[in-house]
């Protein structure tokens, strides 16, 4: 596993924590695939007197302002963890990554946490407790997230294939072409991860597992060879995104508008609305025909173009002034 990126200073100051987005399930690869992508949430944490958070941004003003925040309860759980006791801090949030759209903004939460507690651990132990490993503080990540596809890719970056072995999760890096790009259409609409899975059935057809079974190694596959013709069959899917289609019935439609466009592949972002087309080139006219596909539809929201990242959670050590 790749780690997070560190400056290691000592002394008063504060930490910074900067997480990409996440897309999972990339169409069949349902909670085992995921990749980054350049939207950046960003944490900064430092001691403080009483427990405060300030968001900035996306949630600013929806999410809570004090302990109960996503982001400081994972601080304090992984300090906690590793027998530290959690001080009074900081924590200010700058978010660009929507809430409730499928763009990994939990993950994006919890692992920002996790690596800024992480970082305390030496400073507030006195170095007698070492920091926890990438992959332990990937653990972490899943045990509270729920599942790890979303937070693999958040904390490793690039696209990540991650599955639970006999003794732990395993993650393998798969490569993606550097002249691919992302375009989203984000509804206005949100969608809870807890009700896009209530729609999901309790079994499945032996044929649907095989459908996705077959594509998520042809997607794989196509990334690893560059193949990228291989995307649109490779990015089906019969496992998740019919049945989440009740929630939103627009997703075929918004689904057709990005082909007409020439996407190479399109597909439901995690559990949704978000939903992302792949291509290389001309990505205004796919963001354009999704744009005009939501609005025939009177599905309001936004398009974005970004692109996938392979750089995930950086952490730094910023210096007060005069400091040191």
């Amino acid at each position: 596993m790749t780690a997070s990126r560190e400056i290691k200073e000592p002394g008063r100051g504060r930490i910074r924590v900067q997480v990409p987005a996440t897309t999972a399930n990339l169409g069949p690869g349902f909670d085992c695939l995921g990749m980054a992508l350049d939207i950046w949430n960003q944490v900064e944490v430092e001691l403080s007197s009483a427990p405060l958070v300030r968001v900035d941004g996306k949630g600013g003003t929806d999410l809570p302002s004090g302990p109960q925040n996503l982001v400081y309860r994972s601080i304090v759980h992984l300090l906690e963890h590793v027998g530290v006791e959690p001080p009074p801090l900081s924590v200010a949030c700058t978010n660009n990554i929507p809430l409730k759209r499928g763009l990994g903004s939990s993950a994006a939460a919890i692992v920002g946490g996790l690596t800024a507690g992480n970082r305390l651990v030496p400073i507030l132990s006195g170095g007698r407790v070492q920091s926890l490993s990438p992959e332990e503080v990937l653990q972490l990540a899943v045990a509270i997230e729920g599942h790890p596809d979303n937070v693999a890719p958040a904390l490793m970056g690039g696209m990540v294939l991650v599955v639970q072995g006999n003794d732990g999760l395993l993650t393998s890096a798969v490569p993606v072409p550097e002249d691919l790009r992302a375009v989203l259409y984000i509804p206005d609409l949100t969608i809870a991860t807890e009700d896009a899975r209530s729609v999901l059935p309790e079994g499945i057809a032996w044929e649907d597992a095989v459908f996705n079974m077959g594509r998520t190694a042809l997607l794989v596959n196509a990334m690893n060879t560059g193949r990228l013709e291989d995307l649109s069959t490779a990015t089906e899917d019969k496992l998740h995104q019919p049945y989440r289609r009740q929630l939103f019935p627009a997703m075929k439609v918004i689904f057709e508008g990005a082909m007409k466009g020439g996407a190479l592949g399109v597909f439901l972002s995690g559990s949704g609305p978000t939903i992302l087309a792949l291509r290389h080139g001309r990505e205004v006219t796919v963001a354009y025909e999704m744009a005009e596909a939501a609005r025939q539809a009177s599905v309001p929201g936004e398009v974005k173009v970004t692109r996938p990242v392979s750089t995930g959670t950086i952490c730094s050590w910023h210096e007060e002034a005069g400091a040191g």
